[in-house]
């Protein structure tokens, strides 16, 4: 399996530096990151750790409810996953990810609500983004539309 790499380039100190995290791997794309914009309400056209982990666990999850589902005799005809990545005080001091919560609708045929959700928790656990964050508590709200 293939390894995937990304680099940030930082300047100055927490508070008055910033950055530029570049998706080197598939080249997509360069993106500005500051911690000041990481810790306030709005991100200004600013990404952070956070919101990149977000993109990771929705398209990691997507894709292993998809399997789950084929493996459960469903046909997938549509799935929308957003994932939602708290930052928040560690209370050993800093900060650390709080919470993740992952809310699934989904378009399936095939499967009734409770195959679907016992797909979606499968996939919560299997998702290899989930895994790598076993640290986290991982919430899920998943339903058919």
């Amino acid at each position: 399996m293939p390894t995937r790499s990304a680099r940030t380039r930082w300047n100055g100190g927490l508070q008055d530096g910033s950055g530029t995290v570049e998706l080197a791997s598939s080249g997509v794309g360069s993106y500005p990151v500051s911690f000041p914009r990481r810790a306030a309400d709005e991100a200004e056209g600013v990404t952070s750790p956070e919101e990149l982990i977000a993109a990771a666990h929705s398209s990691c999850y997507a894709m292993a409810l998809s399997g789950q589902l084929v493996r459960a005799g469903g046909t997938v005809e549509s799935l929308e996953v957003a994932a939602d990545v708290s930052l928040g005080a560690d209370p050993a001091g800093g900060f650390r990810i709080t919470a993740i919560h992952l809310t699934v609708r989904g378009r399936v045929g095939g499967v009734d609500a409770s195959a679907f959700q016992d797909a979606a928790d499968a996939a919560k656990t299997g998702c290899p983004v989930s895994k790598a964050l076993t640290g986290t508590s991982i919430s899920l709200d998943a339903a058919l539309l």
